[in-house]
């Protein structure tokens, strides 16, 4: 069993930064891929960014590739998204997910999901 908590969300101006920071229970932390998902009123939860248990595997959605960085911390079982150059697209509730299986942007293949934290871009 993992239990996901972010932090780091809140209200930016275009163009700013923020980063996100997901902590994980459990002891296997570093088995598991993670992920970041979003979802904005409305709309579909959406991939982001992933991870492997590793950081040199790493995938991103076109829509962030280039402005958002997916990082992870194992031995502090920690996971980071480092989003810069913010758009008002970019507002959502940001979920943290974890999948012992692999890396993938299928949100169905996550096991586990935190609660969400909100990020709000203002233009």
């Amino acid at each position: 069993q993992v239990q996901l908590v972010e932090s780091g969300g809140g209200l930016v101006q275009a163009g700013g930064s923020l980063r996100l920071s997901c902590v994980a229970s459990g002891r296997t932390f570093s088995s598991y891929a993670m992920a970041w998902f979003r979802q904005a009123p409305g709309k579909e939860r959406e991939f982001v960014a992933a991870i492997g248990w590793s950081d040199i595997n790493t995938h991103y959605a076109d829509s962030v590739k280039g402005r958002f960085t997916i990082s992870r911390d194992n031995a502090k079982k920690m996971v980071f998204l480092q989003m810069n150059s913010l758009k008002p697209e970019d507002t959502a509730v940001y979920y943290c997910a974890a999948n012992l299986a692999t890396m993938t942007s299928i949100k169905d293949e996550y096991d586990y999901w935190g609660q969400g934290t909100q990020v709000t871009v203002s233009s």
